[in-house]
């Protein structure tokens, strides 16, 4: 098992039985997460050096817009894809072994958990997972101890208001809140348009 046959596995949902060659591979590349993560989050570093660190955690290019307020703390960190102008807050847990994908200009709040892993809801078999991945679009703003679980999409510009658990696909330009989260608002796409939200101006 290497990191392509890996990415390969997982972007077919493959089942990954307890104790197989996928898992112990996992198991392997936990260790690596938790030394770029202790690395990110056991001392002060410039944005620069946590750019860098980031950018080797993942194995992607970082753009120079990218911001984390550590402690940070991922799985594997070599299935993360960020956009442009992605700021996420201190505390966040990403389990992105089934893939998680950010786009540009999202805020990530505090202690946001992002998995991408289920286990085998039969006892014998608990060990076993199936992955799923997250994909959030462009302009989502996160609020903080939010929980998206594997498989969830969230379309461009929704708001995911703070503590929610989302289990479902949230539509562009909602706002879902609670647990599990249910969607409450739509947002106008442009808000100085609207009636509700008079930004002034000529």
């Amino acid at each position: 098992m290497d990191r392509e046959k890996f990415s390969e596995e997982m972007a077919k949902r493959t089942y990954i039985a307890a104790g197989s060659e996928t898992h112990l591979f996992m198991h392997e590349m936990s260790q690596r997460a938790l030394a770029f993560t202790a690395e990110i989050s056991g001392k002060y570093h410039t944005p620069e050096e946590l750019r860098k660190l980031f950018f080797e955690l993942i194995g992607k290019e970082v753009d120079d817009t990218f911001g984390l307020f550590p402690p940070f703390s991922t799985d594997y960190g070599m299935n993360i894809t960020l956009g442009k102008r992605v700021f996420i807050n201190s505390g966040c847990c990403f389990q992105d072994q089934g893939g998680i994908e950010i786009g540009d200009d999202c805020l990530i709040g505090q202690q946001v958990v992002i998995a991408t892993l289920n286990h085998d809801l039969d006892p014998e078999k608990r060990g076993s997972m199936l992955p799923a991945p997250v994909k959030i679009g462009k302009k989502v703003w996160i609020g903080a101890h939010a929980t998206i679980l594997p498989g969830v999409t969230i379309g461009d510009g929704a708001v995911i208001g703070a503590g929610a658990v989302v289990t479902k696909d949230v539509p562009a330009y909602t706002v879902a809140v609670g647990v599990p989260a249910k969607i409450v608002k739509e947002i106008a796409k442009n808000p100085c348009n609207s009636d509700e939200n008079d930004c002034g101006g000529d």
